[in-house]
C-alpha cells in the first residue's frame, strides 16, 4: 500500500514554487541583515527594536545564536555563554522572545554595546562623514543648491577632476607643492591622506568669515578630518551619513565605475573601519533617499539656530 498523499491533499506545483522562493528570499533578508551587524551598518538595539515591531520580519525571524554571531568580536563559544547567562534557548528567534528574555538581552546590549547618544547642545559648525559611496557628496550637494544661507565648505585636494566635477565649486584642484604651501601657512582647518592616496583639505578663512557672519557651515570630510575638526573645534556637531544595508553600499561603490577591483576592495576595507568608528559621531543619518537624507541634516543646522 502507498503512502504517498493523494494528488488532491498535495499543494499545487505553483505554490510549492512561490513558497521556495518566499523561503529564498526570506533566507537572503536575514544573511543581509547578518552582515549589516557584522559591518555596524545598524546596531543591534536597533534589529532588536525590528523584530519586537514585526515578529515575521527578517530581524524578528531571525535565531538568537546568529543574531549574536553577526555581532563584533562573539564566536560560538562566547554565543553559548550568553545564551546561557540570558537564559534563552538556542533554537528561539528575535521576535519569539518573553518579555523578560528581551529585557534581559536588551539590558546586556547596552552594557556591551552602547547606543551613541548625541551630545547635548548644537553648533553652527557641521561635519557631515561616513564611509566611502554613501553618498555624502551628492547629499551636500543638495543642500548647497537647496540652502545657499547655508555654507558648504569646499575641499582642497591632490586628485584629479572626476567626470563633470568642476574646480572651486566640488574641489580646490591644487598639486602637492600648493598643498604643502596651505599646510605651512596654516591655512587649513584639517587635511588627511585619504585611502592612501591622495591629500584633502580644508580651508579655513571662508569658514572662519561665515561663522563670524552668524552663518551655519557645513563641511563635508573624511573620518579622519572630522577628529581633526573635533580635536580644534569641540563645539562642532558631527554628522555620520549611514547606508540603507552594507549591501547597498557595496552596489553603490561598484556601479560609481571609478575605482577598479583591487580599488574597490580596498575602499570597502577601510569602510568597516571608518562604520566601527560612528560611535564617535553626535548624529546619525541613513542615506537612503538623497532628499530626505539632506532634509535630516538641514533640520540640525536650523536646529543648532533656535
Amino acid at each position: 500500500m502507498s503512502d504517498a498523499a493523494p494528488s488532491s491533499q498535495r499543494p499545487p506545483e505553483v505554490d510549492r514554487a512561490a513558497a521556495s522562493r518566499k523561503a529564498v528570499a526570506a533566507r537572503r533578508a536575514r544573511a543581509s541583515l547578518k552582515r549589516d551587524l557584522a559591518t555596524r551598518v545598524v546596531t543591534p538595539q536597533e534589529v532588536l527594536r525590528r523584530a519586537v515591531a514585526d515578529p515575521a520580519s527578517p530581524a524578528g525571524t531571525l535565531r538568537v545564536p546568529d543574531f549574536l554571531t553577526a555581532l563584533p568580536a562573539i564566536g560560538e563559544g562566547k554565543r553559548d555563554r550568553i545564551l546561557t547567562q540570558l537564559g534563552i534557548s538556542p533554537v528561539k528567534r528575535l521576535g519569539g522572545l518573553g518579555t523578560r528574555q528581551r529585557a534581559a538581552l536588551q539590558e546586556w546590549l547596552d552594557r556591551r554595546m552602547p547606543e551613541p547618544r548625541p551630545r547635548p547642545g548644537r553648533s553652527r559648525l557641521l561635519v557631515l562623514a561616513g564611509p566611502t559611496a554613501v553618498g555624502k557628496g551628492t547629499v551636500s550637494a543638495r543642500i548647497r543648491e537647496e540652502h545657499p544661507e547655508i555654507l558648504v565648505s569646499v575641499s582642497a585636494t591632490t586628485r584629479a577632476p572626476r567626470p563633470g566635477e568642476v574646480d572651486g565649486v566640488h574641489y580646490y584642484f591644487v598639486d602637492d607643492a600648493e598643498f604643502d604651501r596651505m599646510i605651512a601657512e596654516g591655512e587649513l582647518l584639517e587635511h588627511a591622506v585619504v585611502h592612501n592616496k591622495h591629500r584633502y583639505g580644508t580651508p579655513r578663512g571662508p569658514i572662519d568669515r561665515a561663522l563670524a557672519e552668524g552663518r551655519t557651515v557645513l563641511l563635508e570630510i573624511d573620518l579622519q578630518g572630522a577628529r581633526q575638526v573635533r580635536a580644534a573645534e569641540p563645539s562642532a556637531s558631527l554628522v555620520f551619513l549611514l547606508p540603507p544595508s552594507w549591501d547597498e553600499l557595496v552596489n553603490r561603490l561598484v556601479g560609481r565605475g571609478t575605482e577598479d577591483e583591487e580599488e574597490r576592495a580596498r575602499r570597502l576595507r577601510t569602510a568597516k573601519v571608518e562604520l566601527a568608528a560612528q560611535g564617535e559621531f553626535d548624529f546619525h543619518i541613513v542615506n537612503e533617499d538623497v532628499a530626505t537624507a539632506a532634509r535630516q541634516v538641514v533640520d540640525l543646522t536650523q536646529a543648532s539656530e533656535r
